[in-house]
Parts: structure tokens; sequence; C-alpha cells
């Protein structure tokens, strides 16, 4: 059957797509919205105060993956503010709580079963930006001994700047 004879059998109205989506991602949200002030608490206090991040997380336990927004793209979260400032101990209670690790967090703890399998997946990941533009040197710094073979590993890939300007 040719194209023309097709469309005439089937009619073109069968071919157009449908105006209502099968699944709706613009369905009304039945829980509002975090509150911007209360996440960028949570992730400033993620810096330097452990004891009123947990506060803050028991009562609002949805913060944990919480992100955010510095501006011009610099989104952070708890795990990302308690990483880049090397706070292990804050670090593990975020992933006890089940935050969503990342390679800068894997970089602090010197995981380099972790970092050299992403970075053969993925070259390119070497110059990545974490918040404020910290590199996974700076990760790796902030890890201190445990880190140090991480730290010579992305120095020997030619990762030089422990920070990169985000824009």
């Amino acid at each position: 059957m040719k194209r023309n004879q097709f469309i005439k059998t089937i009619g073109i109205g069968s071919l157009l797509i449908p105006t209502v989506p099968l699944y709706s991602f613009n369905k009304i949200q039945e829980d509002p919205q975090l509150d911007k002030a209360l996440v960028q608490e949570f992730v400033g206090k993620s810096h330097s105060n452990p004891d009123r991040v947990k506060e803050l997380l028991a009562e609002h336990p949805t913060l944990l993956n919480a992100a955010h927004d510095w501006k011009h793209g610099d989104f952070e979260t708890g795990l990302g503010a308690a990483s880049h400032v090397g706070n292990k101990e804050l670090v593990q209670y975020f992933l006890d709580q089940g935050a969503q690790a990342n390679i800068f967090t894997a970089a602090l703890f010197g995981r380099m079963d972790i970092i050299k399998p992403m970075l053969d997946f993925s070259p390119s990941i070497l110059h990545s930006k974490g918040p404020h533009g910290f590199t996974l040197l700076h990760h790796a710094e902030r890890g201190g001994n445990e880190s140090l073979e991480v730290k010579e590993y992305l120095l020997t890939l030619g990762l030089k700047e422990s920070k990169i300007a985000l824009y």
C-alpha cells in the first residue's frame, strides 16, 4: 500500500499526537515546595554548624538532598557544603541518612576505588566544578592523609586547580 492510500484509509486524525499526555508532569503538587530560606539556612549551616543542621533535618527530612542556588548556577546541598569544607563527620552523617553521594565526597574520603573508575568512564569529570567551583583536587586536599593517594592521582592526570571560576 502506498503512503497516500494508507493515510486515506486510516484517516489523518489518527496520525496526530494526542493533546493530552499519558502522564502529566504539570500535575499540581499536593505538598508545597521547601521554603527557599529554609534550604539556604540548612545548606549554609552545613558549612559550620552540625548541631543546627541535625535539628533542621530532624524537623524537615526532605532537606537531605535539597540544593540551594547561590546564583549563576552555583547549586549546593548540605553534603556538598560539608564536603568542600572537609567536615568528614557531618558528611558521614549525611551519607548515613541516605544523602546522594558524589565523586567530590569520594575524593574527600580518598576513595580511589570510586574515583579511578569514574574518571576512566568519563575523563572530563576531572575538570568538574563542585559547589563554588571547588574541584576534585580541593576535596582531596581537604581529606588530608586519607586522601593523599587520590590527590596524587589527580595531579598525575594534570589537575592543577583547586577552584575554577563558575562563570
